[in-house]
Formats: C-alpha cells, sequence, structure tokens
C-alpha cells in the first residue's frame, strides 16, 4: 500500500491502481482526559527469562596509579597500533587545518600523515595517553616514555 502525500486535506491512499480515500478517524475514539493504552512490558532479549544472566552494576571511582620514575605500568610499553593511529590522525587534521610544526619539515613529507608521523617517530608531540584497567585504576603516558 502506498500512501500519497498532498497539501489537500485528507491523504489518498492507492493500491494496485485503485484509489481511495483515507479513512477518517472517530471523534468517539479521541475522549479528552482519558489515560493513554497501556504497552506490554518490552524484553531485551529473545532468549527464556532462566537463560539470560544480568549482572549488577558496578560503580568504581578512577584511581591514579602513581608513577615509578618513566615506568610504563600498564599495557607494553610502546604506543599499540590503535594509539599509534589515534596520535597520527589527530595531528594530522591539526595540521592540515595549519597548526605550527614541532620538527623540521622532512624531505619525504608531502602530506599532514607524513608530517603526524614524522612528528610520532621523533617523540615531538606534547600528548598523553591514559590507560585504564577495567578495576578503574589509570596511568596517564607521556609519549616520550614510549619506545
Amino acid at each position: 500500500m502506498v500512501l500519497k502525500h498532498s497539501t489537500k486535506k485528507h491523504a489518498v491512499q492507492k493500491k494496485s491502481g485503485i484509489e481511495k480515500p483515507a479513512k477518517k478517524s472517530s471523534a468517539k475514539s479521541k475522549k479528552v482526559g482519558k489515560s493513554p493504552p497501556v504497552l506490554p512490558e518490552t524484553r531485551k532479549s529473545l532468549r527464556p527469562a532462566d537463560e539470560v544472566v544480568t549482572y549488577a552494576e558496578i560503580n568504581y571511582e578512577l584511581r591514579e596509579i602513581p608513577a615509578q620514575g618513566n615506568k610504563v605500568l600498564i599495557g607494553p610499553p610502546w604506543l599499540t597500533r590503535f594509539e599509534r593511529a589515534r596520535i597520527t590522525g589527530s595531528r594530522a587534521l591539526q595540521v592540515s587545518l595549519g597548526a605550527p610544526l614541532l620538527i623540521k619539515i622532512p624531505e619525504h613529507a608531502t602530506s599532514s600523515i607524513a608530517l603526524a608521523i614524522a612528528e610520532i617517530e621523533q617523540k615531538a608531540l606534547p600528548i598523553s595517553i591514559r590507560r585504564v584497567l577495567p578495576n578503574g585504576q589509570y596511568q596517564d603516558i607521556p609519549t616520550d616514555w614510549m619506545r
């Protein structure tokens, strides 16, 4: 069934070439002061209730792990590929929008992405990475601590 949109008062419904005016709603169904109908409770899973496992909400506060020199305590002591990609993308956007470079422009650099990669390799960016554990402990790690 296709509903034709029109600026007229009544829309026209079209079904396989036959046009009929749309049904008018009766005034009896719209009573003032009547509460809306109660909808059935929606289920989040189609599995039986005895198979669904729910966990209590875990509330924790973020707590910083104190630094022990220049030692990385959470995760590997180098930038992961995800961290490297995030930093490269962010810095490339900044460079393309006119941010000043923190290194001399290399001869091989032809794009803002190449410039951002060169800045990361030379550890010229004053960026810290926050690595968070599931229990809420975190460490802010400057990129110059990374290998």
